[in-house]
């Protein structure tokens, strides 16, 4: 049986959406957060190491905060690392519109997955860095080669793993980065209830 936890990046300055916390934002009558956080919980993934300031300090998960706070998503995910120890780790970015798709698929991957380091979503030719399973001893090795996290492009630190990819052919990848995304998200959840 592997075991998974998950790295659920839940900081940043939404520059776009005037500098709220994004994950705080509410889609379907729950916020982007606790979207996440059912998504993996359902999902069995454990534990979960939010990265961030607190934002709910109910919901199930570590928290941790990345040195220097807004130090990018590097990072986050090596402020995380010192707390998993399991086989693989989800990597998933706090403001997705569909967490659930985008879990399951990725558990569905790393089941059937036997020689990458990860599994990664590309979406419209753009690999999806956060919508990812790395295995864990691989994203240690990766960031221990950085000399320092804080700043460095997710692509420059993980792009050099074996990684099976994952085409997005439907859009579960889709985050919240300015106010028309969110429009769209409620738009697209009215038409589909």
């Amino acid at each position: 049986m592997t075991s998974v936890g998950a790295v659920l990046l839940a900081g940043g300055r939404a520059r776009r959406m005037g500098g709220i916390d994004k994950p705080l934002l509410e889609l379907g009558g729950r916020t982007l957060l606790a979207a996440s956080v059912d998504a993996l919980t359902r999902a069995g993934v454990s534990p979960i190491v939010a990265v961030g300031p607190v934002l709910d300090a109910d919901a199930p998960v570590d928290w941790v905060r990345e040195e220097p706070p807004f130090g990018g998503p590097t990072a986050a995910i090596a402020a995380a690392l010192p707390q998993l120890t399991e086989d693989w780790t989800l990597v998933i970015a706090g403001d997705l519109e569909r967490p659930d798709a985008v879990v399951a698929r990725l558990l569905v991957e790393i089941a059937v997955e036997t020689d990458a380091d990860a599994v990664v979503f590309t979406a419209e030719g753009r690999e999806q860095w956060l919508a990812g399973a790395y295995r864990t001893a691989s994203l240690r090795a990766a960031l221990a080669a950085v000399e320092t996290p804080a700043g460095a492009s997710v692509r420059s630190v993980l792009g050099g793993l074996a990684i099976a990819w994952i085409l997005d052919e439907d859009g579960v990848t889709r985050d919240i980065d300015a106010p028309a995304d969110l429009d769209r998200a409620r738009a697209h959840l009215e038409e589909s209830s």
